[in-house]
């Protein structure tokens, strides 16, 4: 039996060669990898730009997530955060760094998950170039660019007491995969491996965020640490409340009700607390049409001290993920 090639053995300039290989050309590269910087046409002066990173053990498990998972779910994790400021995604950046007796063709795996994220959710947008290192565990870091195509970003400071609250896309599914792979109840994982499928690949609603720009939108964000810890990042940037209503957040529970009864757990703290959904969660001028892709959940009420989130009046305790502590 042949020895499997791994990153190690071929070198970067061949491992780099095998997985480059494997990308999309995004219809905004004008050069793309190969030289030392890429370049990427704008349609005005400005563009959104966004970072994030993801570390073995601490934000994803290689013994629940593929190296295809892990591609996928790094182009969604940022194409959010373009969406969110209204934005189209253009072109991403990717740096990988892996243990150099990791297979190529996990390498090659994560670019087919980089590929696939882009085509399925940022059409015309790709990587166009990035960074290979060694490393005793896995590394990711991508940067996102987006164009705002003559709109204006919509910040999370510009709601106003009477807006309506909504949000497109889903609410506590990606928290509900990753409490089932967590119970180590393989039954539960496998019956509801829909919700897992959440957790490791994200499908946030891209479209909605330049929808939600061009309807008017005065605040947005991606929703990747929690409904309430996020609503209340907008409160504070806005100095208002983010008053929710419990039966408009009925339908999220009544979604995520079986793989909770499952596991012995609280569908409704997943809908509140649980993040990783990367949906859009969005403040609209009080009478203005709502995207279709948005579901009103709440009103914009005057501050509390501090500014927070209410859920049918009362205050709620501010949970969620912490990017540091967990």
């Amino acid at each position: 039996m042949a020895t499997p090639e791994t990153v190690g053995s071929l070198g970067e300039i061949e491992a780099l060669k095998r997985t480059v290989s494997r990308l999309n050309q995004g219809e905004h590269s004008i050069v793309g990898s190969g030289d030392d910087a890429a370049v990427v046409a704008t349609t005005d002066d400005r563009f959104v730009v966004t970072t994030d990173t993801m570390i073995e053990g601490h934000d994803f498990r290689l013994d629940w997530s593929s190296f295809y998972d892990l591609g996928f779910k790094a182009i969604a994790t940022n194409v959010s955060d373009v969406a969110a400021m209204g934005a189209t995604p253009t072109a991403l950046v990717v740096a990988i760094s892996v243990p150099a007796t990791t297979p190529i063709a996990n390498l090659e795996a994560f670019a087919d998950g980089l590929r696939e994220g882009c085509q399925q959710l940022a059409p015309g947008a790709a990587v166009v170039g990035g960074d290979l290192a060694a490393s005793d565990q896995v590394f990711i870091s991508v940067t996102a660019h987006g164009a705002l195509n003559g709109l204006e970003p919509v910040l999370r400071s510009g709601a106003k007491v009477g807006d309506t609250v909504a949000v497109a896309g889903t609410l506590g599914r990606a928290a509900a995969g990753l409490a089932l792979l967590s119970s180590g109840n393989t039954d539960a994982v496998s019956a509801y491996d829909d919700f897992v499928a959440v957790q490791l690949r994200p499908r946030p609603p891209i479209s909605a965020g330049p929808e939600a720009a061009s309807s008017g939108a005065t605040s947005m964000l991606d929703v990747s640490d929690g409904l309430i810890k996020d609503a209340a990042r907008i409160a504070r940037a806005s100095n208002v409340t983010i008053a929710l209503h419990r039966k408009d957040l009925d339908g999220f529970v009544a979604m995520v009700e079986e793989p909770a009864r499952a596991i012995s757990a609280n569908a409704l703290d997943w809908v509140l607390f649980g993040g990783e959904d990367h949906s859009l969660l969005a403040t609209f001028t009080q009478g203005a049409v709502v995207p279709k892709q948005f579901k009103p959940i709440g009103v914009v009420a005057e501050a509390n001290t501090p500014a927070g989130v209410t859920l049918d009046g009362e205050i709620v305790p501010e949970r969620g993920w912490d990017s540091i502590l967990g």
